[in-house]
């Protein structure tokens, strides 16, 4: 019978024990569903910020969150689960919704890709928009769509306008979430590939999006 290595078993000790704190599990429940900053989970939590900063430093410690700066204001840090953090872990509860939408800033790549990888493994539906879209879906997204054998919908970008109670919205641009103030999201803080506009910036954010996705569909149900 082959077991773990020592080293495997040393980092699921240390995240079982990072895990065994109320507020630890708490965020890492949050963090499930999407990015947050420092100043979002302090309201979420209403801790001050020295004890999250605290209990911050033990998850990044024990391989079960990372950090990276916002693209939009440079003095923002946004906080995420760590690739493989939760392996063999259970995370929290499940949430109703009536529908998904992803939002960035142009709706031009990856919100669009976003709402077609979603059909993909769940039936809830899904749609896209920006707070200032652009013209066009951008050629990279169709292109990196098309390398993963899916095709992007003939529609143009569409504007972010109503928001309904069922709707379970994501947004997957920093500047759209830091624009956005009279609704709550779920972020993904997602490197925008337009900004290379390189085939290797569109597939890191097409595979970002997709495991991304395939985490959260479990979690959700038909409202």
């Amino acid at each position: 019978m082959s077991t773990e290595s020592a080293d495997v078993f040393q980092s699921r000790v240390a995240k079982h024990a990072a895990l065994a704190d109320p507020a630890r599990l708490r965020i890492v429940d949050l963090l499930t569903l999407g990015d947050f900053s420092p100043t979002e989970l302090q309201t979420e939590l209403g801790m001050p910020s020295n004890l999250l900063s605290h209990h911050l430093r033990a998850l990044e410690g024990a391989g079960l969150a990372t950090r990276h700066r916002s693209e939009a204001d440079k003095r923002r840090s946004y906080i995420r689960l760590a690739a493989g953090a939760l392996e063999g872990l259970a995370p929290g509860i499940e949430h109703a919704a009536t529908r998904i939408l992803f939002v960035c800033t142009r709706n031009s790549a990856r919100s669009q890709l976003a709402a077609a990888l979603w059909r993909q493994v769940s039936d809830i539906p899904s749609t896209s928009a920006g707070t200032h879209p652009a013209d066009r879906i951008a050629q990279g997204a169709i292109d990196v769509a098309r390398r993963h054998g899916m095709d992007l919908p003939e529609v143009p970008p569409r504007k972010l306008d109503g928001i309904t109670g069922g709707d379970f919205v994501v947004t997957v641009c920093d500047n759209a979430h830091e624009e956005i103030t009279n609704f709550r999201a779920v972020h993904w803080s997602v490197p925008d590939p337009l900004r290379i506009n390189t085939e290797e910036a569109f597939e890191y954010a097409f595979n970002d999006i997709s495991h991304r996705i395939n985490d959260l569909a479990p979690r959700l149900h038909a409202a």
